[in-house]
């Protein structure tokens, strides 16, 4: 009989399944983009992260705030620093050099994921941190410091009890805006080391805390053991990209294979299994383009696609489509 030599954390059962008819939203840390990009290229409907990486609980809700009020950003919300225009509830990739475009660009997210979030039926929230630097002068924290002077900001440790109180307040507008919508926490694997791994363990206790003390009061509220499928199964370097902080992508793989065993239904599975043979075909690269046995695997991906378009009319197969056209 041969010793397992690894804890193995069993798939969560949850009580609903996901399919491709659902809207999906994510929001914080950029373990939540690996995710959420995993599936947007499994063609599930998904707004990923609208406010750009967040990774402490209280810019988390705030965006959401945002979207359910969808309320826009005025001129005065933005900030000029370093030649270009930032906002402190945004991610820098919403930064612009040109105040009206960077504003559009903003608000035109705003309208567009205050309707998805409306209509979502899953919400994924991943906590990054309980760290959090809040603005001197405005007395409001920040979902992004964007490379000001550390004297601006006073940083400091979110209390578990606070992170509740808050998300007590946020899940009930949620629920009056989307009764039918069921949110699932995660906790973000990655390491925040730059208080130390001990400073790490504390402040990722005190996410687990609050995010228990959340779950004790909401009949809507899941959990995906994500961190401990990283920490405790993967509980290897070999996980890890050259930075030993983030996973890889073989332990995002295998993190997106739990999370289908736990959410997806069998008719999901079976057609994930299709889009990921022609998402492979797509990347394929030849040598020899010209052969004929390359110009019939062109064909038979094309017929692949064109059988699987119409099977599956919600499906959108435009960019494959071009490639396949263009080779």
């Amino acid at each position: 009989m041969t010793e397992n030599f690894r804890t193995t954390i069993e798939a969560p059962a949850y009580p609903f399944n996901i399919g491709y008819d659902t809207g999906l939203m994510f929001f914080g840390s950029c373990f939540t983009n690996s995710i959420g990009l995993k599936l947007k290229d499994l063609k599930f409907s998904s707004d990923i992260n609208p406010f750009g990486i967040l990774y402490n609980p209280i810019s988390i809700k705030t965006s959401l705030e945002i979207l359910a009020k969808k309320s826009l950003f005025e001129k005065e919300d933005l900030f000029e620093h370093s030649e270009m225009w930032h906002s402190f509830s945004h991610h820098s990739k919403f930064s612009g050099m040109d105040l009206d475009r960077t504003l559009n660009v903003i608000n035109d997210r705003i309208t567009k994921s205050s309707e998805n979030l409306k209509n979502a039926k899953y919400l994924f929230i991943t906590f990054g941190s309980a760290m959090v630097f809040e603005h001197k002068e405005t007395e409001k924290i920040v979902s992004n410091c964007h490379k000001l002077p550390s004297d601006n900001f006073k940083r400091y440790l979110l209390n578990a009890d606070v992170i509740t109180v808050e998300y007590f307040q946020l899940l009930n507008t949620l629920k009056n805006l989307n009764p039918d919508l069921k949110i699932i926490f995660t906790v973000s694997p990655v390491r925040h080391i730059k208080d130390g791994l001990t400073g790490n363990r504390e402040s990722k206790s005190i996410l687990f805390v609050a995010i228990q003390q959340i779950m004790e009061h909401f009949d809507n509220i899941y959990y995906f053991p994500a961190y401990e499928i990283m920490m405790d199964d993967l509980r290897d370097y070999r996980f890890y990209t050259s930075d030993m902080i983030h996973p890889n992508e073989t332990a995002i793989k295998y993190i997106m294979d739990v999370f289908g065993e736990s959410f997806f239904t069998k008719e999901t599975l079976k057609i994930k299994k299709e889009i990921e043979k022609v998402n492979k075909a797509v990347c394929h690269k030849v040598l020899n383009p010209e052969t004929k046995a390359y110009q019939n695997f062109l064909k038979n991906n094309f017929e692949n696609i064109e059988r699987l378009q119409k099977e599956y009319s919600f499906l959108n197969f435009e960019f494959e489509r071009s490639v396949f056209k263009k080779k």
